[in-house]
């Protein structure tokens, strides 16, 4: 599970109040600082670390918090209401930047694991090959490896994800804004496991924190049954080409309907006269839903380069996928009428063409020129209407 770090040391002065409350209702993991005693303030389901300059006070020797901390942080006691001093440390971070004062800290931290000790976590500034392959080394040996990578350049931190694929510690890396902290989490398709970030105010860490908890849910699919298929004539339609590739039981949702969609197939299956596109989606008319993240939806027409749009599994599963084009030209149309097992009529315009294709139960692939009355799809029955993409509970009827 990702997570952050909220460093205090460079909040002004008259924002730090507010960011640590933020910290602490955002349900942040940890907050670094070099403050003992305002660390001390705050309550003990923040991983409290504390940057220090030699050997850990003898004081501090407790057992160190843990980044999952549960449901326990919705009701978190105020700071306040904790203890303060070194004993509420949880890790203390020191800065290495040769083999030596790597080796000391790891010996450290073994013998504070020995006895129950706060654990030890270490600090480099990667700037060239050397530090880089010591970070490395730091991250199979240390509990938390805190990185800040001075180039822009994420392949120093592609190379030492590599390399600490098998070891148990945490890699934390260094970000500067929460777009940075959008890309770290995706390097390597893993990304890093955590990240230090220095707020400007509280609305940063509330904004991090959304960030964090953003993610695609899977989604429960309905079998659609075809009720009818019938050619309307040429109309536009639109092709969406995403910058992933899909599996071959992946596609989008699209539906005329705001209350219904269908699964479109992606072109990842071999096609006669046709090399595979495992990026596109020939996914319907422009007047077309289509379901994005967020439970947002989108006219077709309206999709475009950088849109984010979910690609959704046979299974339910879905994930963020980026539109790097949409291509709208004109074709004969062919419009499918389905029903869902409540009766919800969910319909479908698209092109009248043999190479499209949806999905229908077990991911199989149905070419809609073959459809037929009583052939079964997948689909989506959406709970709300919409009003400019968004879910509003008001009286709408759709034909």
């Amino acid at each position: 599970m990702r997570f952050a770090w909220i460093d205090l040391r460079e909040v002004p002065r008259p924002q730090l109040r507010a960011v640590v409350d933020a910290a602490i209702h955002a349900r942040m993991a940890g907050v670094v600082a070099a403050d003992a005693e305002l660390l001390g303030t705050l309550p003990p389901t923040v991983t409290r670390v504390l940057v220090c300059d030699g050997p850990p006070p003898a004081a501090a020797n407790k057992p160190a918090a843990k980044e999952a901390k549960g449901a326990d942080k919705a009701n978190s006691p105020s700071p306040s209401g904790s203890s303060t001093g070194a004993a509420s440390i949880d890790v203390h971070l020191r800065k290495f930047g040769t083999q030596d004062e790597l080796d000391t800290l790891a010996a450290d931290h073994r013998s504070a694991d020995r006895t129950s000790g706060t654990p030890a976590a270490g600090f480099i500034d990667v700037r060239d090959d050397r530090t880089l392959q010591l970070s490395c080394a730091g991250a199979m040996v240390l509990p938390y490896t805190v990185i800040h990578f001075a180039d822009p350049t994420k392949i120093p931190l592609e190379i030492v994800l590599a390399a600490a694929e098998s070891a148990e510690g945490k890699l934390v890396t260094v970000v500067d804004g929460l777009e940075e902290a959008a890309i770290v989490f995706d390097v390597l398709e893993r990304g890093s496991d955590g990240i230090l970030f220095t707020p400007r105010s509280a609305d940063d860490v509330f904004a991090l924190g959304r960030l964090l908890e953003a993610t695609t849910p899977r989604l429960e699919l309905s079998t659609l049954t075809v009720e009818s298929i019938r050619h309307v004539g040429l109309g536009d339609r639109v092709c969406v080409d995403t910058c992933s590739h899909f599996e071959e039981d992946e596609g989008i949702l699209v539906g005329s309907y705001s209350s219904g969609f269908v699964l479109c197939c992606s072109e990842t299956h071999p096609l006669p006269y046709m090399p595979t596109r495992p990026f596109r989606v020939n996914a319907g008319a422009l007047h077309s839903y289509t379901l994005g993240p967020d439970n947002r939806t989108s006219y077709l027409s309206e999709v475009g380069s950088g849109s984010a749009l979910l690609a959704v599994g046979a299974d339910g599963r879905t994930r963020r996928v980026v539109v790097g084009r949409a291509k709208l030209e004109s074709r004969p149309l062919l419009e499918i009428r389905t029903h869902a097992e409540d009766g919800r009529l969910v319909s479908l315009t698209v092109q009248d063409d043999w190479h499209v294709r949806v999905l229908g139960p077990g991911g199989k692939v149905l070419n809609v020129t073959a459809l037929r009355a009583g052939d079964e799809l997948l689909g989506y029955l959406a709970a709300d209407k919409r009003h400019v993409g968004l879910p509003i509970g008001e009286f709408c009827k759709e034909v």
